[in-house]
């Protein structure tokens, strides 16, 4: 950069005003070997202001995990009272299991304009959007092919015929749900299709429904008139 361009950067009295604003529930769904997980990962290790949502579950906590990192281990008695009280904003039941997403830690995350990923299927979403719809924002993944999709299905830590033969009986049903989502994302190329999930998230961020201060920033320009 030249001498004359860096004065000009930083000649004094211009400034952008950081504007407040809501953070996001910013959701990815996808059917398996779509490479939903590997996009979620890059998206919060190379994205500041976003955070994975952290589920409570009924399941027996695993040696390897710890409380409040992976998950909130609760007992099945907590989690009906919390689910109840319409302390989630959205659950399921798996494999005798219950999962769900804890709406006060939500709620407190994004009004400090932090923005949560979840990583959810369209029954949860459904569920979001129910609950919250002026703050979800969704995205569907899907695989460039079938033959790819099976490709990376198999690819994936060693399971038996059966196991992927339910994940692809899975992936029929939730191929549909494409229309039920915002945006969708081809991952025929994980750099691209990377790209284009972050260029959705900061096009969410800069929408005036997601500002809370806008209005106060106006105001004072006008009356600066």
């Amino acid at each position: 950069m030249s001498k004359k361009k860096k004065s000009a950067a930083k000649k004094p009295g211009v400034r952008r005003e950081k504007l407040a604003r809501r953070g996001l529930m910013f959701v990815l769904s996808s059917p398996s070997g779509a490479g939903k997980t590997t996009l979620t990962r890059l998206l919060v290790q190379k994205e500041e202001n976003i955070e994975l949502s952290i589920s409570v579950t009924t399941r027996k906590r695993r040696p390897s995990e710890v409380e409040g990192v992976h998950y909130f281990f609760l007992t099945r008695e907590e989690f009906e009272k919390l689910r109840d009280a319409g302390g989630l904003l959205e659950w399921a039941e798996v494999h005798g299991n219950y999962y769900g997403t804890p709406a006060k830690l939500v709620e407190k995350t994004i009004a400090r304009g932090k923005d949560i990923l979840f990583d959810i299927d369209y029954q949860g979403t459904r569920q979001l959007y129910k609950k919250a719809a002026s703050d979800v924002v969704s995205i569907f993944i899907l695989p460039p092919s079938i033959a790819e999709m099976k490709r990376r299905i198999r690819r994936r830590a060693a399971e038996d015929e059966m196991t992927i033969k339910k994940r692809l009986e899975t992936a029929k049903q939730e191929l549909p749900r494409w229309k039920e989502y915002d945006y969708v994302v081809i991952n025929d190329d994980l750099d691209a299709a990377f790209a284009d999930i972050h260029s959705i998230l900061q096009a969410e961020r800069m929408k005036r429904v997601h500002k809370t201060s806008v209005a106060a920033f106006a105001k004072k320009l006008q009356a600066k008139l």
